[in-house]
């Protein structure tokens, strides 16, 4: 393996993200809404809510995920003229972000990095307390983790990259970056020329502007690259 250490997202990469959650929230908000609307009009309307405060969210104006998931929750909630009390009903994508579903190739990936001698660092953009809370439930054993909040910024912004050089002492050239956001993950290593993976599980399109060095769909591929065994490569 030509990297001394593998930076890995979290949610959406080692465990599953939240997309079966959002709609049973979005039901809350539709059952008293005081206008037509579908659960797709509430859930577009939530993510640009949370996309315009995450954003903005950085140094001195900086935002935990659980602040700016109820602020555009709540303003979502006004939008519709629903009566739903975002508090109460964002409790149910708390609760996931705490006990996410584990990805059956999580461990055996894991694993099979522990047996190279190859540390593993996680970069999350979510809150310390949750990824905390996840990491113990399932039992994943890394090197180290690095959140937003640590370092008051969001990928892809260059904050937790950058503090993760400094804390385990290693440079762009000697990691690789997995993740399943282009945007967040690969986007946002690549600013740093940091190597990067698109995890695509969900067979999402890939958008314009942005080439992953490796593509994979699973991990037990991702570990396959790692490894020197597949050499699909997405840029040249």
């Amino acid at each position: 393996m030509k990297y001394r250490a593998v930076f890995l997202d979290f949610y959406g990469t080692l465990v599953h993200e939240d997309d079966d959650i959002i709609p049973l929230i979005c039901e809350q908000i539709r059952e008293s809404a005081s206008i037509e609307c579908t659960l797709r009009e509430i859930g577009r309307y939530w993510w640009s809510e949370f996309s315009r405060i995450f954003r903005s969210s950085h140094g001195e104006g900086f935002k935990s995920q659980r602040t700016i998931g109820i602020e555009s929750l709540a303003e979502t909630i006004r939008h519709f003229g629903s009566s739903a009390r975002a508090e109460e009903i964002i409790e149910l994508q708390f609760e996931h972000w705490i006990r996410p579903r584990l990805y059956p190739d999580t461990k055996p990936f894991l694993e099979s990095l522990q047996r190279t001698g190859t540390p593993v660092f996680i970069l999350s953009n979510i809150d310390r307390s949750d990824i905390e809370s996840a990491v113990t439930y399932h039992g994943i054993q890394v090197q180290g983790i690095l959140t937003s909040e640590d370092v008051r910024s969001y990928k892809p912004r260059p904050e937790l990259f950058r503090e993760a050089f400094m804390q385990y002492r290693l440079k762009a050239d000697e990691v690789i970056h997995i993740g399943d956001s282009l945007t967040s993950d690969i986007r946002g290593a690549q600013s740093l020329d940091i190597g990067a993976m698109w995890l695509n599980r969900l067979g999402k399109p890939q958008a314009e502007g942005i080439e992953p060095d490796y593509i994979c769909t699973t991990l037990d591929e991702a570990q396959q690259v790692l490894h020197g065994h597949h050499k699909e490569e997405a840029r040249t």
